[in-house]
């Protein structure tokens, strides 16, 4: 699976988990630039690179999401961390690789946005 990781994760502790999982990850946070993007640009940024995000920063995605539904946008699929803090590590990527394996067809992942 094609995955965007917000610069609110972690390369390391969730991108080197969901790669040696076989996922093509892109983590914002390891590169300046894509770091300093703000948040529909974000969106904008998967969206043509077919890739699914995956954020803790749900409070501002979930509206981008929203209009973008009502503006007939399309993204690659997107998840939100609302329910987990920082140091709930494991729980959080064995909640996005159930989600994962659970769909695994990235035509799925279509404007589909699920919450952790």
């Amino acid at each position: 699976m094609r995955l965007l990781l917000d610069a609110n994760l972690s390369p390391k502790r969730f991108g080197a988990v969901l790669a040696r999982r076989g996922h093509d990850v892109v983590s914002l946070a390891s590169d300046p630039i894509l770091g300093a993007l703000d948040d529909p640009q974000v969106l904008e940024l998967a969206a043509r690179d077919q890739r699914i995000v995956i954020t803790r920063n749900s409070g501002d995605f979930g509206p981008i999401l929203r209009e973008w539904a009502e503006g007939g946008r399309h993204h690659a699929g997107c998840i939100l961390i609302w329910s987990y803090s920082h140091h709930q590590f494991g729980p959080m990527v064995k909640g996005i690789t159930e989600l994962l394996d659970r769909w695994p067809d990235p035509a799925h992942w279509s404007d589909l946005s699920l919450a952790l």
